[in-house]
């Protein structure tokens, strides 16, 4: 009797710890999907222009939407500022000041996941 009643706990707690293990999968399947970036900044006076070079499709449609494999939008940080969305394959930083100056460039899902491709770029405005 003992011994059935050690096999049941056994058994129950396998079956208990079994469930808890198990990871809730994603609706969808992980994307393979990779994207290229390329990032190169041209300097004039106190305004620089990035110019980003990718294959992912940037869409400002689908911004804040579910995930679409091969597209998304680009996280943008200035000098560790705060980050600023881009949707464009260009982007136009204003009155900066003297001195060097680092960009990091990121791309993302449409829900913002990481594709974890990301360059950082310097400059310098004279």
């Amino acid at each position: 009797m003992k011994k059935m009643k050690g096999i049941c706990l056994i058994l129950a707690v396998t079956a208990l710890l079994a469930g808890c293990g198990s990871a809730k999968t994603n609706s969808q399947a992980a994307s393979t999907f990779t994207p290229t970036l390329d990032v190169t900044a041209t300097v004039s006076g106190d305004t620089a222009t990035l110019h980003i070079k990718t294959d992912l499709k940037l869409s400002k449609e689908h911004y804040d939407h579910a995930r679409v494999t091969g597209e998304g939008h680009i996280h943008l940080s200035v000098d560790g500022s705060e980050k600023i969305i881009v949707t464009e394959p260009e982007k136009v930083l204003e009155h900066l000041s003297p001195g060097k100056h680092e960009a990091r460039v990121s791309l993302h899902n449409n829900d913002h996941t990481p594709y974890d491709v990301g360059q950082t770029v310097t400059f310098e405005v004279k």
